[in-house]
């Protein structure tokens, strides 16, 4: 892949550590011990991404550290959780895509099962962890006595089958892929053709449809019984396709986006390269850049959060260790000390 730096300078590790700092420390050895009991004694929480059966071997749970810091959140994220005959099991994202349901989902009926394109189940689990944390502090803040939270990247994924595992629950209905990425029970919303490439339009309601009609001048479609009602456009889905494909690939899809923009839910289909030179995110200022020890300047993908209005500020992922003797001071540590560390590895 081009463009990429060596180790902790890379872009792929620039994307997941913005903004932190980095102290290396061998927590198995008796002297990497004694400094994390230091670090915890006053943080609000520690994290691990670990297998399920390692944070107790490596005395990092809450029944570890209770005795040092009461109040300490211990947060744990495993493949398949620290409580089950899989702890000790490896997984990645992909596996719990596969085995959670979400590659039956994903792609054209005729088609080999396919992963999404990204690692969202390691995002979304990532995400739900970071919840559970920040409200197990705000509860130890209040009560003095701290916690265990736990989340597997199998749960969250299956967590995510949402309304298609509710259905299966109580129905027994088994959701399928369906051809252009359709919605299951709602049409027209799917990918359709343009002139040169696709939109994906979502008429989630009847006012959609009676407004996507309008603009395309077609409002005899809605008036032939197939397509009169939601249920008669689910049930004549193709023929709906065929008959929409011919009327957008008259026009290109900067063309139907311009009519339909603020009328019904629609967006163009756009590769990694059109999605990041696209204007609105200027005016959105979601693509920004931080300075780079290696690179002078790194365009980044800016914090999806505002607060007042304004995007959270970045920084540069430090190099591996960067932090460390600045850490270490903190906690009382002394220059010789942290040598002696050094010297022997711990560090």
């Amino acid at each position: 892949m081009k463009n990429q730096f060596a180790e902790s300078n890379s872009e792929y590790f620039q994307t997941f550590n913005l903004n932190k700092q980095s102290l290396t420390l061998d927590i198995k050895s008796d002297e990497g011990r004694d400094v994390l009991c230091k670090l915890i004694k006053n943080a609000d929480a520690i994290i691990n991404n670990l297998r399920g059966n390692q944070p107790d071997q490596l005395g990092i749970d809450y029944s570890s550290l209770k005795s040092i810091n009461p109040k300490i959140v211990c947060g744990h994220i495993s493949a398949y959780g620290r409580d089950n005959s899989r702890a000790s099991w490896p997984g990645y994202d992909y596996l719990m895509q596969a085995e959670s349901g979400f590659l039956s989902l994903t792609g054209e009926p005729d088609s080999p099962p396919s992963r999404f394109g990204l690692s969202m189940v390691d995002f979304m689990t990532g995400m739900m962890l970071a919840f559970g944390v920040v409200s197990a502090i705000m509860s130890a803040r209040k009560s003095g006595k701290g916690a265990d939270v736990d989340i597997s990247l199998f749960d969250a994924a299956l967590h995510q089958l949402t309304y298609p595992g509710i259905w299966y629950l109580n129905e027994g209905h088994v959701t399928e892929r369906i051809a252009r990425g359709a919605h299951p029970s709602v049409t027209p919303s799917q990918l359709i053709k343009t002139k040169d490439g696709w939109v994906f339009v979502m008429c989630q309601n009847p006012r959609f449809w009676n407004i996507m009609l309008e603009t395309i001048e077609r409002k005899d479609i809605g008036e032939d019984e197939r397509f009169s009602t939601m249920s008669a456009r689910l049930e004549n889905r193709d023929e709906l396709t065929k008959i929409l494909d011919g009327i957008f690939s008259i026009l290109g899809t900067g063309e139907w986006i311009e009519k339909f923009k603020g009328l019904i839910p629609i967006a163009p289909v756009y590769n990694i390269s059109k999605a990041l030179d696209n204007p609105f995110l200027s005016e959105t200022n979601m693509v920004g850049d931080v300075d780079h020890n290696v690179k002078g300047k790194l365009r980044i993908l800016n914090n999806p959060l505002k607060l007042n209005g304004e995007r959270l500020p970045a920084k540069c992922a430090p190099s591996l260790g960067a932090d460390t003797d600045h850490i270490l001071k903190e906690i009382g540590l002394s220059d010789k000390q942290i040598g002696l560390l050094r010297d022997n590895g711990i560090i």
